[in-house]
């Protein structure tokens, strides 16, 4: 049986009178890749950041590796890697200097060529964090995610804005982060990359969880109840054939 490496009981997050998160349970298991799936506003959002300490929860129980969000939230920042927004980084800072900066937060030494090469921004390290172009950006942030080594990394729609080189590039990326011993959490808006990533999702409605499986088998019990596509679908989409025609290298945007 696997570990449970996040544990999320009875979660309740009120604002006033809006219920972003609404009593939901979940368990996360060690070095799986696990989604959180679910439109704009249905709380998938404020469900990470309570898990990674960022947020204060209403009521309920998170625990990350044995401790508890509330009381151990030092302990559990320095097993975690979270993905920064924009905002998180100092804009006339180049590349390399904004990794070594993050490393000595941590504490830690960086080799910053290989760290920027597992993104393919090797090229880029004494460019300015201002410099970049939003895929850029995208692809740095979760670089820095891994400076501590982290036990768990948390995603927040990773590829979005990304072309399609660097969105199939950074797929491999977190695959090969799992590969490594790493559990991975991601959200994000595209079916088909939680599909191809994701050991299982969690789908998320309204503050509620509404399915929790694994996507094949969320997948059968809606084809076991009749559901049929409107349009056939073919060996290939119109993304493998654009990859097929420009290849799959990363591009500098």
């Amino acid at each position: 049986m696997p570990q449970a490496v996040i544990t999320v009981k009875d979660l309740v997050k009120h604002y006033t009178e809006i219920k972003a998160v609404n009593g939901i349970s979940f368990e996360v298991f060690e070095n799986e890749i696990f989604g959180l799936l679910g439109p704009n506003g249905a709380g998938k959002t404020t469900t990470l950041e309570i898990i990674e300490t960022l947020r204060e929860k209403s009521s309920g129980e998170v625990m990350v590796y044995g401790l508890n969000v509330e009381k151990d939230n030092n302990e559990i920042k320095k097993i975690i890697g979270v993905q920064l927004q924009a905002a998180g980084y100092y804009p006339a800072l180049t590349l390399s200097e904004l990794l070594v900066l993050f490393s000595g937060l941590y504490n830690v030494k960086v080799d910053t060529h290989e760290m920027l090469k597992l993104v393919g921004l090797e090229d880029r390290s004494k460019s300015k964090y201002k410099e970049l172009s939003g895929g850029q950006k995208q692809r740095f942030s979760i670089c820095t995610t891994l400076i501590n080594k982290p036990k768990i990394v948390f995603l927040d729609e990773p590829t979005t804005g990304l072309d399609p080189q660097a969105r199939r590039n950074l797929w491999e990326l977190i695959k090969q982060i799992r590969a490594q011993g790493t559990t991975v959490v991601i959200t994000t808006h595209y079916m088909d990359e939680a599909e191809n990533l994701c050991d299982r999702v969690a789908i998320i409605e309204k503050g509620k969880i509404i399915a929790l499986d694994t996507p094949d088998k969320l997948i059968d019990d809606l084809v076991e109840k009749g559901f049929e596509r409107k349009k056939k679908v073919k060996d290939a989409n119109l993304e493998d054939v654009f990859l097929s025609l420009t290849g799959q290298e990363w591009r500098d945007e």
